[in-house]
């Protein structure tokens, strides 16, 4: 039994807290304001209703009085004719009538006390529905101030549902950029090296690699030589003869190495 009546006290707890979650001050305010027009309609109803019992009464009563006043003239009249026995009648059936106006005119008078009474409380209800309709108004109009104010400090400081969305949304966006920018970077330096191939460039023709093949070599004849002249102090050689390549020289380039010049 203890164990089910914390459960029950817990699940209570979280499903208060869910509704106070979701609850709207002014919807719960508008539906209170309903609930006591309607109760104020059900008062009004029953002083109405009220009220026409006591009309009714009214004219029950008027009308015994009239059937009473009419007895009353038949009963002279039949004792102004030397009939008593009828007139002694209509005055028997006019005191019956009498005492039904006297039990209709007790319940008149109850019936009026309750309507006066019916009466006060509607308009006590009235002006307390009126009060409450005005406060109401008032904290709807101050909770919506301060719900908005609300949302315009957490946009401002960012700790809305919705600026965080958009604030994580650009931290994507810009750590995104930066990791294409770095691999960018990184293929570049790549291609740069030669680690890579670029797919787009044109593949050089065996003219264009065996010169730069002869370009390295030369270059790494000479900086032997160079190096050999400071180790060992003889002289670098006058000239690098170019390896083989199966390219004929030109004129020009003959007849300068002879020392003449060219025609």
């Amino acid at each position: 039994m203890g164990i089910m009546k914390r459960m029950t006290t817990i699940f209570q707890a979280k499903a208060n807290k869910a509704l106070e979650a979701r609850e709207d001050p002014r919807e719960t305010l508008d539906y209170s304001y309903t609930k006591q027009l309607e109760l104020l309609t059900k008062v009004r109803r029953g002083v109405a209703d009220v009220a026409t019992s006591r009309k009714r009464v009214e004219l029950q009563i008027n009308g015994l009085q009239q059937q009473a006043d009419k007895l009353t003239e038949q009963g002279r009249k039949a004792l102004s004719m030397n009939r008593e026995d009828l007139a002694r009648e209509a005055l028997t059936r006019k005191s019956g009538l009498e005492q039904q106006m006297v039990d209709l005119r007790t319940q008149h008078a109850n019936l009026q006390v309750e309507e006066e009474k019916l009466t006060l409380a509607s308009q006590r209800l009235q002006a307390k529905v009126e009060s409450f309709r005005t406060r109401k108004e008032t904290i709807k109009a101050t909770y919506t101030a301060a719900e908005a104010q609300t949302r315009i400090g957490e946009a401002f400081t960012g700790i809305s549902e919705e600026m965080s969305d958009v604030g994580l949304a650009v931290q994507r966006a810009e750590d995104k950029t930066a990791q294409l920018q770095a691999r960018a970077g990184a293929i570049d330096e790549l291609l740069a090296s030669g680690a890579l191939d670029d797919p787009t460039g044109t593949s050089k023709d065996d003219i264009t690699m065996e010169l730069e093949r002869m370009s390295s070599t030369s270059d790494v004849e000479l900086e032997l030589a160079k190096m050999r002249a400071e180790i060992g102090g003889s002289e670098a050689p006058a000239a690098i003869e170019a390896p083989a390549t199966g390219i004929e020289p030109a004129q020009g380039a003959d007849q300068q190495a002879d020392g003449q010049a060219p025609r």
